[in-house]
């Protein structure tokens, strides 16, 4: 075990409530799972702050549950992200072009504005990157959107674990 500090990832959605909680706990079990838990601290946030304090929406926890996943995030509390949140996280994941618009809106320089990324795009070239870059926001529908957001969520996962693990200068 090294001395240096953990990797923070923050995953970032419109509410914190639907697919950013969702994204956290795949890429915290992904990571896990590939043996790198202990170098990076994954939470999530919103760029809206209309849903802060509330928990996870309870389809989100179903969808999660239902798909074998130990940790759900009911227990969860939504946060909005704040500018001063990229002095803490390395890496800022957004679920579709509009909240990378308005984190790199929100970013005071350019290398914050960097630390933007989409998480679709580490899925693999495939089938599903026809649909474009965008985790769609189930928020409004039922519960089989969510259930397509979170098999979109684990599709683009591996690729961004993938990239964690290249040595920085590759990235």
């Amino acid at each position: 075990m090294t001395d240096t500090p953990p990797g923070r990832i923050c995953m970032v959605c419109s509410g914190n409530i639907c697919r950013s909680p969702m994204a956290e706990v795949v890429l915290r079990t992904r990571l896990g799972e590939a043996g790198a838990a202990d170098r990076y601290a994954v939470d999530s946030a919103g760029t809206g702050d209309w849903h802060v304090g509330e928990h996870a929406d309870p389809r989100a926890t179903a969808a999660l549950l239902d798909a074998g996943y130990d940790t759900a995030p009911e227990v969860h509390v939504a946060r909005a992200f704040e500018a001063d949140w990229f002095d803490r996280y390395g890496v800022v994941i957004a679920l579709d072009r509009g909240h990378e618009r308005a984190l790199r809106a929100l970013a005071r320089t350019p290398e914050e504005r960097a630390k933007v990324r989409l998480l679709r795009s580490f899925e693999p070239a495939g089938p599903g990157r026809g649909a474009g870059l965008d985790v769609p926001d189930p928020y409004y529908g039922g519960a089989e959107d969510f259930v397509t957001s979170l098999r979109i969520i684990e599709g683009a996962v591996p690729g961004l674990v993938a990239w964690l693990a290249e040595p920085d200068g590759e990235r």
